[in-house]
């Protein structure tokens, strides 16, 4: 080899070297590097959910006077009659599709009715008497109309002072007659249909509830609660004592006055899915009333006690009312409400300290 040749040897071999060197320094870098992390998603991620919220269950309707379930609800007020319970008035027209009947004591210690009609609608009703003062305080709840046959002027003030509207006989109301087959003044009657056509623009409304109904007779408080009973013996005067007689194969009390069966003049008997007894003070008012008596009437703004009769069974309950038209609610002892069974109801308003009910 030349010497020429030799040095262009070397300086090839030179680099050569450089190269793998540099190579090497390359490698050894990379070698020591750390590798990328990717950055963590903080973004959470988006279910849908594949079911809907349960639907909240729709309750049918149920007329507010009976609880009972309404198919054919129509709107029209709760119309009460006042109506006669004298031997000469019976058997009486209506009583048996009437929602609510509350029996008072008046002057006397004669027995009459308040007949409260929404959900039925009775051909006729009567015979129809005149109206007292205890009246406004039964009614003035429900809004709607008082039917009766006159009364004395300062009582027939305090039921327009209620709120309700009045139709009253004496001043020639349409829709009331005089039948030709009882004497005067236990004839006249009240034709339904047209005493509801003759509600007005404020007292055309359907009524609030009153009583607080359970959904079915087993969930009421009596059932529910109370105790056995057959017959509810009433004292509320010397010249009334009912008795309601409760019947299996109707499922309601039955009514008597005294001993002998109570019926319509239909000849339907009548009869209660509910029983309540009411126990308030009967004072008399200043209102004059034959042979210097007075026309009494109930202390029923307040509380006091009561019972209540349902499916055969009893339980005992507190009663108040707040106001003139707020509704008589019923209490359990522990306070919670007292449910009725859905049904008509009768309410027997015993005087305090002179009227009184027994059960067997």
């Amino acid at each position: 080899m030349t010497p020429t040749s030799h040095r262009r040897a070397r300086a090839h071999g030179l680099r050569s070297l450089g190269l793998l060197g540099a190579l090497a320094l390359t490698l050894t870098a990379a070698c020591s590097s750390s590798p990328e992390v990717p950055a963590p998603v903080t973004q959470a991620p988006v279910i849908t959910p594949s079911k809907q919220p349960v639907p909240t269950p729709s309750l049918p309707p149920t007329w507010p006077l009976t609880g009972v379930q309404a198919d054919d609800l129509v709107e029209r007020p709760a119309l009460a009659v006042k109506v006669e319970n004298t031997s000469a008035a019976r058997p009486q027209s209506g009583l048996e599709q009437a929602d609510v009947v509350w029996e008072t004591i008046v002057e006397f210690q004669v027995s009459r009715f308040i007949a409260v009609f929404h959900s039925q609608v009775p051909e006729a009703v009567g015979p129809i008497r005149s109206v007292r003062p205890m009246d406004p305080l039964v009614v003035a709840p429900t809004k709607g109309l008082l039917a009766f046959s006159g009364g004395q002027g300062g009582i027939v003030a305090l039921a327009r002072q209620s709120g309700v509207q009045v139709l009253s006989n004496d001043e020639g109301v349409a829709g009331m007659y005089r039948t030709r087959d009882r004497a005067a003044p236990h004839n006249v009657y009240g034709d339904m249909t047209t005493l509801w056509g003759l509600a007005n623009e404020s007292h055309s409304a359907s009524p609030p509830e009153q009583f607080l109904f359970a959904t079915s007779a087993e969930d009421s408080a009596a059932v529910a609660g109370g105790s056995p009973a057959t017959t509810l013996s009433f004292r509320l005067s010397s010249a009334s004592n009912p008795s309601w007689t409760w019947d299996e194969a109707t499922g309601t009390w039955l009514r008597s006055e005294g001993s002998s069966p109570a019926t319509a003049r239909s000849g339907k008997r009548l009869s209660a899915v509910n029983v309540v007894s009411v126990v308030a003070n009967h004072p008399n008012t200043s209102f004059p009333a034959q042979g210097g008596a007075r026309v009494p009437t109930y202390d029923l703004v307040g509380s006091g006690e009561g019972t209540i009769a349902t499916g055969g069974k009893v339980v005992a309950v507190t009663w108040k009312k707040e106001a003139q038209d707020a509704p008589l609610r019923l209490f359990l002892p522990d306070g919670s409400d007292a449910l009725l069974a859905p049904g008509n109801t009768w309410v027997e308003l015993v005087p305090r300290g002179k009227g009184s009910l027994s059960t067997s």
